[in-house]
């Protein structure tokens, strides 16, 4: 018995990729289209593939305005649903950058250049960049991804989040086992952004009790030089 083919990726990611973006009229009037490419693809098991035909129904639906609250409420509210893969993992610090220029390299290594203003991390962009490689390859990339992707789709479940049947079908389509991962509970955004009280967090190491002598040291100011030698 002769082994099948691996079915193509290419159209299924790129449906996927565009699910994910922001949902303008021209994103919305395309729902219907994008979920007969998921069918047809079949790349995707039946039960995934019904989940995807409601959500493209559900977001044509919707008002355009509706469907963009619903999106930026679903994305844009904290960092447990951020669909910036690298701010899973490094959040704001320097490492981020770094990474973000090397994911930006090997996209430019593919021959490819991102559009002026898009993060390179963005799963969005992600897919579509893995829909331009060949099947093992797509793969391998996004399994590279898969345990932020995992921890997305959680976080996404939890809240019973429609969105969270797209997470899971890219996770599928890499060829990995969709299941819930634990994940840090994320701060109320009040709390994250709230301004530190007065003289708050100071040290008070090596310091003595109200009442006690409290030490001191001195430390020998350099003179400063000039241009005849060491001043006097």
């Amino acid at each position: 018995m002769f082994q099948t083919s691996t079915p193509s990726l290419r159209l299924s990611l790129r449906a996927l990729a565009r699910l994910l973006a922001y949902p303008d009229e021209d994103v919305c009037a395309q729902m219907p289209a994008l979920a007969e490419v998921l069918r047809a693809e079949r790349v995707l098991p039946d039960a995934r593939l019904a989940e995807l035909d409601a959500l493209t129904r559900r977001i044509a639906a919707m008002d355009p305005y509706e469907a963009q609250a619903h999106y930026v409420d679903t994305f844009d509210r904290g960092r447990q649903t951020s669909l910036y893969l690298f701010e899973h993992i490094h959040g704001d610090s320097r490492e981020r950058g770094s990474a973000l220029v090397n994911l930006t390299q090997t996209y430019e290594q593919a021959g490819l250049r991102m559009q002026e203003g898009e993060l390179p991390d963005h799963l969005g962009v992600v897919l579509e960049f893995a829909s331009t490689q060949p099947v093992a390859v797509a793969r391998e990339f996004l399994g590279e991804m898969a345990h932020v992707m995992s921890a997305l789709f959680t976080a996404l479940q939890e809240r019973g989040n429609p969105y969270a049947s797209v997470i899971a079908a890219v996770l599928e389509a890499a060829g990995h086992k969709v299941q819930a991962v634990q994940i840090a509970p994320e701060p109320d955004m009040d709390e994250a952004w709230a301004e530190p009280e007065a003289f708050d967090g100071c040290d008070m190491r090596g310091q003595s009790r109200p009442g006690k002598p409290q030490p001191m040291s001195f430390v020998r100011r350099a003179h400063p030089k000039t241009s005849q030698g060491v001043a006097p």
